[in-house]
């Protein structure tokens, strides 16, 4: 008897399958899929009085396969972009960091199944991001929700202080358990519409370093994006590193005469060209 199409397939690729795809850039697929699961008790019951499956929502991210790299190269990349990005994850739970938890994780298919925030990035929350047009590849998720900024953040119910104290202390927790994310940018961060917390999201490039040089380089990338992506954002950068400051303790001195010597080489750069 012939099988199927969708029997000979992994349940990996029957999840995609059905998934709705919601952005591509040049090394990953986003999708959104639910994931069955019974509820627990005390939830819905049908009329029978059997459990009702509930489902999911979850982001797929699919690391495809590249034509231009050797397969053999193309999947040992793949397995260990998709494992570190896991365990930094990992790391960061473990720790209290805000960030998405994991729901699968299929290195040989190259697809991270992650919590699905619902909300909308810091970017459309300040002035000047919501007006961009360049989307990274996990933002489309929030093109859905257009208002303006102001009121965005009436309707998460905190100030655009209360903002940078939250984007502060999450990174500082990060940099504590020795995680880089690698692109801290308000694209990057989201807040969730229920609860108001903040979130980090896209840990695709991160990696683990205790070294200072690392996490200066990391604020020193966040503080670029604030300035590139929002109008007169010094003192929203400020209120960020004001609370970095009071997490960190004892850990922020040398951390900040490392921003500063990063920052110094930054405008060398710039004006070498």
């Amino acid at each position: 008897m012939q099988l199927s199409s969708s029997s000979s397939k992994s349940p990996t690729q029957q999840l995609l399958q059905s998934a709705d795809l919601i952005s591509q850039g040049a090394e990953a697929k986003v999708y959104k899929a639910y994931l069955r699961q019974l509820p627990t008790s005390g939830q819905t019951k049908n009329v029978g009085g059997t459990d009702l499956e509930v489902l999911e929502p979850v982001l797929l991210k699919y690391r495809f396969h590249k034509q231009y790299r050797h397969p053999s190269l193309d999947a040992s990349l793949t397995r260990q972009r998709i494992a570190g990005e896991a365990r930094a994850l990992m790391r960061c739970l473990r720790s209290g960091v805000n960030v998405p938890g994991i729901r699968t994780v299929d290195v040989n298919e190259g697809v991270l199944g992650i919590e699905w925030i619902d909300g909308k990035s810091v970017r459309q929350l300040l002035p000047g991001g919501a007006e961009l047009e360049d989307i990274s590849e996990l933002e489309e998720v929030d093109q859905i929700d257009d208002t303006d900024a102001t009121d965005s953040l009436t309707e998460y119910g905190i100030s655009r202080d209360a903002l940078m104290d939250m984007i502060g202390v999450e990174i500082a927790k990060m940099h504590i358990a020795d995680v880089i994310h690698g692109d801290l940018t308000t694209s990057n961060m989201m807040l969730r519409r229920r609860t108001s917390d903040l979130v980090l999201i896209d840990f695709g490039l991160s990696y683990y370093s205790a070294l200072v040089e690392d996490k200066a380089v990391d604020l020193y990338v966040l503080e670029r994006a604030f300035a590139s992506t929002h109008p007169d954002s010094e003192p929203l950068f400020a209120g960020v590193l004001g609370a970095y400051e009071k997490r960190m303790g004892k850990h922020w001195l040398p951390i900040k005469k490392r921003l500063d010597d990063v920052r110094l080489r930054g405008r060398k750069r710039s004006m070498v060209g």
